[in-house]
């Protein structure tokens, strides 16, 4: 794809997990703005009202596609509410039964109504899903497509059977796997959630410290990768069977970023003590092949975000960008038109007691405060120390670089916040959060998420 379009490098989301991410993705709008601060528990499916979804009260990015005239479809991990049937606009609906997966095999499924078991690879289930749709809607005589493929994998720490991809890592040493060893801020989060959740299973968090160490499991991730490579190329020789290809605005890209070993990291962003949104934790791969683009094989620097992909995709489908709540989402479609445009310089994200801006020169994480932690600012010098090592957050000589980071903070989530969803003001959270504790001591024992 990168051959024939256009590589963001340096594209990322608004927050670490999957569920925020998505609602982001489909809404255009911050996790303060829309309620989804994590992921969404199945775990405690029961208690959420009957056929919840978590973004129910917006207009989607596919609600306004289909006003268009576009057929509309959802194929694999959902994660925002009930999958039993349609939501959010999705005409055609093929989705796991649950947002989290413990194996690649015999995963519920509900195929438009139906519900069955997928005996194979849920990846390979849901290219061969997404063949089957593009057999009967990617035609230049039919309307026009939107077609949301999200495949389930990589997931970590699935320990599935070896498949036919498997044998490429097999014996590698994993060697470009950072090993750093565990990083202060990780071990207090594995002692915190054992201190604060002592009922709960604490294998997820037992696994966070075995990773560094475990070969099969790094092997593992790594061949899903390759399950997906194979799944996009298929989709991506199918458009071409049908004669669309050329036709068809093609976006590859990923919910949120995830930490293999960087500064001592593993997992997801919220998995350290405060939560993090280094490069790794919100870093997000963007590969945009457009149909009369510019330039083939384009690679642009500037800094976009997950609620661009939102204004983009509206932008090239000729929808206006209308919402009650406002977008910070800009389209960068002038820019795959080739067209001299002004796009701004920072993006913005948010993980429960952390918001960050990042621009070209600083990423800059600011701590929620006068919590019984004492949880310390950040400051990295991105143009002398892009692997962001160096906390200059606490050091004098940057006060006035912290000073005016901070306030483009501030002034960023006075605007782009409901009161409602923003919890830094006493604000919750829809269904579930994973520092409840940290919220009943700052807002009192009452607080509590909602719907």
């Amino acid at each position: 794809m990168a051959s024939k379009g256009v590589l963001f490098r340096n594209a990322f989301c608004p927050n670490s997990m999957c569920s925020p991410c998505r609602a982001s993705m489909l809404t255009g709008l911050m996790p303060s703005q829309h309620g989804v601060h994590t992921w969404l528990d199945d775990y405690i499916m029961d208690t959420w009202p009957e056929g919840f979804s978590a973004i129910a009260e917006f207009e989607t990015l596919p609600e306004k596609l289909a006003k268009k005239g576009y057929h509309t479809a959802l194929i694999g991990k959902y994660h925002l509410g009930f999958a039993d049937e349609p939501q959010n606009g999705f005409k055609h609906w093929v989705a796991m039964e649950k947002g989290t997966m413990e194996s690649f095999y015999d995963v519920p499924m509900i195929d438009n109504g139906q519900r069955h078991t997928a005996p194979e690879h849920s990846v390979d289930y849901f290219t061969r899903k997404s063949l089957d749709y593009l057999d009967k809607h990617a035609s230049p005589n039919e309307p026009p497509f939107f077609l949301c493929l999200t495949y389930p994998a990589p997931y970590a720490n699935v320990p599935d059977p070896d498949h036919r991809y498997s044998h490429l890592y097999a014996d590698l040493p994993m060697n470009s796997v950072p090993r750093e060893g565990l990083s202060p801020e990780l071990i207090d989060w594995i002692l915190l959630c054992k201190e604060k959740y002592p009922d709960e299973d604490f294998a997820w968090y037992k696994r966070l410290a075995e990773q560094p160490n475990d070969l099969p499991a790094m092997r593992r991730f790594y061949a899903q990768v390759s399950m997906v490579d194979d799944g996009v190329g298929q989709v991506l020789a199918k458009l071409q069977e049908k004669g669309v290809l050329e036709n068809t605005l093609v976006i590859y890209t990923a919910d949120h970023g995830k930490s293999n070993g960087q500064h001592g990291f593993w997992g997801h962003g919220e998995d350290t003590w405060p939560s993090n949104m280094l490069h790794s934790a919100n870093s997000i791969p963007l590969l945009i092949s457009y149909p009369g683009f510019a330039q083939s094989s384009l690679e642009v620097d500037n800094l976009v975000g997950t609620t661009d992909l939102f204004a983009t995709i509206l932008d090239l489908a000729d929808c206006e960008l209308e919402s009650p709540e406002p977008i910070f989402g800009q389209s960068f479609g002038p820019m795959l038109r080739g067209e001299t445009t002004e796009f701004r310089d920072e993006v913005f994200m948010e993980q429960e007691e952390t918001r960050a801006i990042r621009t070209s020169e600083w990423l800059f994480m600011k701590r929620l405060e006068n919590t019984k932690y004492g949880f310390k600012d950040e400051l990295y010098d991105l143009v002398n120390d892009p692997d962001e090592r160096v906390n200059l957050a606490q050091d004098p000589n940057y006060a006035e670089v912290v000073a005016k980071l901070t306030s483009r903070v501030e002034e960023f989530f006075t605007k782009y916040t409901n009161p409602r969803w923003d919890l830094w003001k006493g604000g919750t959270v829809k269904s579930n959060s994973t520092r409840p504790f940290l919220w009943e001591e700052v807002w009192g024992e009452d607080w509590t998420p909602e719907f």
